[in-house]
C-alpha cells in the first residue's frame, strides 16, 4: 500500500509491538494525529499572529499558554519550543561559547552536543565514565580541576545527560551539578530521554537549562523539542535583536536571535500541543513503565550467554544488551545468519531491532502494557529455546 506515489504506508506501531530505542516515546497520540490534519499547512499557526509577531504571543491556538505550561512542566521560569533537542543545545552554545573556550561534556554525551560546541569553535573536554559506565561527581570534579589547570580558567558550560543514549544509565545528576556550580559553571540538562516520559524538576535538580525532545519523548512530530531556563539566564539565551540595517534602517522588534525568530510554525507545534495533556499525565506512571521493562530485561538475563550491558536493576526503559554469547552464537550456523533473530521477532509481531543485529543492540519498552511486556519477554525466551539455547526459569 502507498500513501502517495512511491511513499509506502507506515503501520509499524499499528501492526507490531515496536521496541525501537528512539521511537517509542515519540509515538503520536490520537489527539495529535487529528490536530495535525487540521494544521498540516506550513504556516498554519500564523493565522492569528498579531503584533509583536512572535510565536509565543499567539493566542489562537493558545501557543502563548503552551509556553507557560512547558516551563511549569519542568519547573523552570521560561520555555521555548525548538526544532529538536539539538537546536536547544545550539541556542545555549551560541549564547555561552566563544572560540577557544573550554566546554565539558561526558564520555557518553550525544553527538549533537559535540556539534553544538564545535559550531562555536569551543574546545571539548570529556568527563570519563567508571568501569560500570556511570558518570560520577568525583570524576566531574577531577576533570574540572584538570581543565582549569590546562586553560587557567573554568569551563564555560557543562552538557550533562541524565540518562545517556548508549546505555540508558542514570548518572549522578545532583552531585555533578553541585560540583559544577562550585566552579560557577552553568549546566545544561539533556532530558531527551526524560522530559515527557518521567517527572523532571529543573530547579530541584539545580539545572540552569533543561532541554527536551518532542519527537523522542513527548509524543510529538519531528523535529520538535523544548528549551527552558531560569530568569537568571533567560535574557542571555533568549536575547532579542537590536540591529538596524544601514540602507533601509529596518529593525525587527522583539525577535529572539537564538531562536532565529520563530521556531515551530505548524504541524510540529500543534502535534506537540495536542499530545501535551497526555504527556503531562503519563509521567506520573514511570514506575509502571520501569516494571514492564524489568520483565523483559529479566527474560533476557535468563537466556544463557546474554549480558545486560546497562546498569542493573534498570532505572530506565532503554536498555543495551550483548547477545554475542547467545543469539549471535546461533547466527554462526543458522541458514539466515544474523537475520534469523529479527525474522523470528517479526513473525511474532515485534519490530524495532535492526535486521541482522545479534551481537550488541538496544531496545526500549516505553509505552507497553503489562501484557505486551509479558508477551515480549516470552518471545525472547521462546526464540532462545527454539534455537537450542538454555533458558533458566
Amino acid at each position: 500500500m502507498k500513501c502517495a506515489g512511491t511513499i509506502d504506508v507506515r503501520d509499524i506501531d499499528e501492526s507490531s509491538i515496536n521496541i525501537d530505542p528512539i521511537q517509542v516515546g515519540g509515538r503520536l497520540t490520537a489527539d495529535a494525529m487529528k490536530a495535525i490534519i487540521a494544521y498540516g499547512d506550513g504556516y498554519s499557526v500564523c493565522d492569528q499572529c498579531r503584533k509583536p509577531f512572535r510565536l509565543d504571543y499567539i493566542k489562537t491556538p493558545p501557543v502563548d499558554h503552551f509556553h507557560l505550561d512547558l516551563a511549569s512542566f519542568v519547573n523552570m521560569d521560561i520555555a521555548r519550543v525548538v526544532p529538536g533537542a539539538r537546536r536547544g543545545f545550539q541556542a545555549v552554545a551560541d549564547a555561552f561559547i566563544s572560540p577557544g573556550d573550554p566546554v565539558l561534556i561526558t564520555a557518553l554525551s550525544h553527538y549533537t552536543e559535540v556539534l553544538a560546541i564545535e559550531g562555536r569553535a569551543g574546545v571539548i573536554r570529556e568527563i570519563p565514565k567508571t568501569e560500570s559506565t556511570i558518570i560520577t561527581a568525583d570524576l566531574a570534579a577531577n576533570k574540572i580541576e584538570e581543565v582549569t589547570r590546562e586553560f587557567h580558567r573554568s569551563p564555560v558550560l557543562l552538557f550533562l545527560d541524565h540518562f545517556d543514549y548508549q546505555y540508558g544509565n542514570c548518572h549522578d545528576l545532583g552531585g555533578i551539578i553541585k560540583v559544577a556550580h562550585q566552579y560557577d559553571i552553568p549546566v545544561l540538562y539533556n532530558g531527551a530521554y526524560t522530559v515527557g516520559i518521567m517527572p523532571v524538576d529543573g530547579k530541584n535538580m539545580g539545572a540552569d537549562f533543561v532541554v527536551g525532545s518532542g519527537h523522542k519523548s513527548m509524543a510529538a512530530p519531528a523535529p520538535s523539542g523544548m528549551l527552558a531556563t531560569t530568569s537568571e539566564w533567560a535574557g542571555r539565551v533568549f536575547r532579542t535583536t537590536g540591529v538596524k540595517t544601514d540602507v533601509t534602517a529596518r529593525t525587527f522588534g522583539i525577535k529572539e536571535i537564538g531562536m532565529m525568530g520563530c521556531t515551530l510554525m505548524g504541524v510540529t507545534l500543534i502535534g506537540m500541543m495536542a499530545s501535551f495533556p497526555h504527556v503531562r499525565e503519563r509521567v506520573n506512571h514511570w514506575e509502571r513503565e520501569l516494571a514492564n521493562g524489568r520483565k523483559v530485561v529479566d527474560a533476557l538475563r535468563s537466556i544463557e550467554g546474554t549480558i545486560i550491558q546497562s546498569e542493573y536493576p534498570r532505572k530506565h526503559t532503554l536498555t543495551r544488551v550483548d547477545t554475542t554469547g547467545s543469539f549471535d552464537r546461533v547466527a554462526q550456523t543458522h541458514k539466515k545468519r544474523g537475520f534469523f533473530f529479527s525474522s523470528a521477532l517479526k513473525e511474532r509481531g515485534i519490530a524495532g531491532i535492526i535486521p541482522g543485529a545479534t551481537k550488541v543492540w538496544k531496545f526500549n519498552t516505553y509505552g507497553m502494557t503489562s501484557s505486551q511486556a509479558e508477551y515480549l519477554a516470552a518471545a525472547f525466551r521462546d526464540i532462545a529455546r527454539e534455537n537450542g539455547l538454555i533458558v533458566t526459569e
